[in-house]
This record gives C-alpha cells, structure tokens and sequence, in this order.
C-alpha cells in the first residue's frame, strides 16, 4: 500500500519566499533612514486637518479665483478645502445617500459643493483611482513601503527612485504614514498643490502665492 504524506502548499514554504538582493537592501536600509523633512522651497505646509473615516479626495478649481480646491469624502460627508489658504470654505454633512461615495458613480466621482457644485470630482482613496505624481516643471512624488505597513511619501526633483543624491538635497521624505493608512497622495493638475490623505486627515501644502485678498480674509477668519 502506498503511504500519502502531506505537503506543504509551495506558497507556504519559507524557503521559496523572495529575497533581497544587495542593492535592495541597500535602497531598504536608505529609506528607512531618511527622517521626515518639511518640503523644500518653494512649497509651503499649509494644513494637516482632521478627517475622521476619510474615504478619498480630489481635485477641483475654483471658478473666481482659479485657486486649487481639495475635496475631502468620509463617512460623515464632504468637505471642500481652498488649497492656497488652507481654509475649509464648503461643508456637506448629509450628502445624497445614492451619490455619497465614489463608489456609486463608474468614475470614481461626487458631486461638487460650494464654488464647484453642479459638477462632479474624481475622488482617488479607499475605492481606487489616483492623482498626478509628476508635475511639468520636474518634481516627483512617490509613495514607499520599507517597512510595511507603514508608507512613506518621498518628494524629489532628481527623477525618482532610486534618488542618487543625499536625502534632504534632492529628494525629501516629507510625510510618514504610521498612525492611519494610506488613502491617497498627489499634485493637482495644476503642479501647485500636494496633498496626502490619510484615512483619519488630509495634509496639504502649496507653492501658489496668496493673493491681498486671501491674506485679509485668511487673517480676518484667524481672528
């Protein structure tokens, strides 16, 4: 009688996981160095601003002002956040129940609010979809996962990975995702936003220069 003996499924053998090479190694090793920096000029921090249940954001553009906008979608409605000043200028808390998420629409979008409602946002999170990680002008942006599961956003002008320069010259880790996952990270479509989100806050950050007007009104609603 031939005797069966079980054997272990080949996805189960730690003798055929993957390993890194040298330079894999090295390049893990580098990454996990890098503290987080602040963003180099000529972007500025704008806001980290707390989102509970975030599910994604996009992308829109104000109509009088031309100032990027990002919207914010989470479990307990939208928001709408001015790029250039950080405020928050639109708020909808009981959003269409059929059109709430981006999952209901084929194209990952929402209906706007505020200045942009009456058109729809393509929301990139929890559901799929993405921003742009380049800009025109050469800056790059990358998510990293070196030690997983906690990603890391790289911002660089030198091309990408595998970032030749030293840290804090070329390419910068200016975001560090260890208390919330990730959702999404991008530049808008203009190159004068970035935004990461997270499933519990959206940070953002800007190189467009404030008008007189945003200045007063930013300063008026500080008061």
């Amino acid at each position: 009688m031939k005797k069966w003996t079980a054997r272990r499924a080949p996805t189960e053998r730690p003798d055929l996981e993957p390993t890194l090479s040298a330079y894999q190694r090295r390049m893990r090793d580098r990454l996990l160095a890098a503290p987080v920096l602040p963003a180099p000029e000529p972007w500025r921090h704008l806001t980290c601003a707390a989102v509970g249940g975030l599910l994604g954001i996009g992308y829109a553009s104000h109509p009088g002002t031309g100032h990027d906008l990002v919207m914010a979608v989470s479990h307990d409605g939208h928001g709408l956040f001015d790029a250039v000043t950080g405020e928050k200028i639109a708020r909808e808390r009981d959003p269409d129940p059929e059109d709430s998420t981006p999952d209901t629409a084929a194209d990952l979008s929402c209906p706007g609010l505020g200045p942009v409602a009456g058109t729809r946002v393509h929301i990139a999170g929890l559901f799929g979809g993405g921003l742009h990680t380049t800009t025109a002008d050469g800056w790059t942006l990358e998510v990293v996962v070196p030690a997983w599961p906690h990603e890391r956003v790289l911002l660089s002008r030198d091309g990408g990975l595998p970032h030749s320069g030293p840290h804090g010259e070329r390419w910068w880790h200016i975001f560090h995702s260890s208390h919330s996952e990730l959702r999404a990270a991008g530049f808008s479509p203009s190159g004068q936003t970035l935004a990461v989100a997270t499933s519990s806050d959206v940070s953002l950050w800007t190189r467009a220069v404030p008008s007189g007007n945003s200045v007063a009104r930013r300063g008026a609603s500080a008061g």
